[in-house]
């Protein structure tokens, strides 16, 4: 790092992402002297790029409080983490908006030099993903930061809700936490309406209204674990249960714990799960290399032999041989 002008540009880029580091660390940093940073900070100033000193033995130099540079100062590691965030997220329906996602995108690709835009670009072009995009209404990004805000500083909310029958209604909630699931954001909390904890979709809240009242995180409720027991207890037509004759380790990397619940009995895991259709289910069961033993329902051993004699005419078929 010989250059002066790569220097001041890495020092703009430290000052960027700490706070408060003091000359000495910047010295370090930059391979130079106090007397040398000084003389930087100079330069940053020079150029219209506020940078405070703080005397003392907590004191330091950071940019001044709200400033906001006009360009960005990436390194490609850092750009390539942001583009493929950006892009992630709007495959996963994680974005607030499709058009906020595209925006931010180009903003960062338009202030990157064309060094780096250029293999970004082709990145962002060529880059394929084994799985569909998920296409879900996506919530309002106020609502969604309001919500972050007050699940953190434990104070509760007012909100505006909408339920899946179009009812609406207002509610006090205690947000314990934001939860993103398959495609769709969740609030979990204490609901004061009907003094229960409830579940409900961010993209079903039309506003929200900070309240001065706190509250307190019940000990050890995990948002991620309630989320998805509750969706498991949707209303499907069929309750099985299987005991998996296998370790739960394993058994639990084939099987998704937001669709199923395991629980390790001395004969096994017992895995119980509603489906909608049980053909499904006996899919699912056939592709596990451990042996099963079904506790019910009756009607998804029949549906395990139909799968068996379709397996077995299956084998049996020579080519060319259409069935019939």
């Amino acid at each position: 790092m010989s250059h002066p002008l790569t220097r001041v540009l890495t020092l703009l880029e430290l000052l960027q992402s700490n706070a408060g580091l003091t000359g000495s660390e910047l010295a370090d940093r930059l391979g130079t002297d106090v007397r040398t940073v000084r003389r930087y900070v100079a330069h940053l100033r020079d150029l219209g790029i506020p940078v405070e000193a703080e005397r003392g033995r907590l004191g330091g130099y950071r940019l001044a409080r709200g400033y906001r540079m006009p360009p960005l100062v990436l390194t490609n590691d850092e750009a390539l983490a942001v583009v493929l965030g950006l892009l992630a997220a709007e495959r996963l329906g994680m974005g607030t908006t499709v058009l906020a996602g595209a925006g931010a995108r180009a903003k960062i690709e338009r202030v990157l030099p064309q060094a780096l835009r250029e293999p970004l670009a082709a990145m962002r072009e060529t880059l394929h993903f084994t799985a569909g995009a998920v296409s879900a209404q996506a919530p309002g990004s106020g609502v969604l930061l309001a919500l972050a805000q007050a699940s953190r500083a434990r104070t509760t909310v007012g909100i505006h809700y909408r339920s899946r029958q179009q009812d609406r209604t207002e509610r006090d909630v205690d947000p314990y936490g934001v939860v993103f699931h398959t495609g769709r954001w969740y609030l979990v909390g204490h609901d004061h309406l009907r003094d229960d904890l409830r579940t409900f979709r961010i993209d079903r809240i039309a506003s929200v209204a900070p309240r001065t009242r706190a509250f307190a995180v019940p000990d050890g409720f995990d948002p991620v674990a309630h989320l998805t027991a509750t969706l498991a207890q949707g209303p499907y037509r069929w309750q099985v249960e299987v005991t998996i004759h296998g370790p739960l380790d394993e058994i639990a990397r084939r099987l998704p714990r937001t669709a199923v619940t395991l629980t390790a009995r001395p004969a096994g895991v017992l895995m119980q799960a509603r489906a909608e259709r049980l053909d499904g289910m006996a899919h699912v069961l056939a592709s596990l290399e451990w042996p099963f033993t079904v506790h019910g329902p009756d009607e998804l051993r029949q549906a395990l032999k139909d799968l068996a004699g379709r397996l077995a005419a299956a084998a049996e078929r020579q080519p060319g041989v259409l069935s019939p």
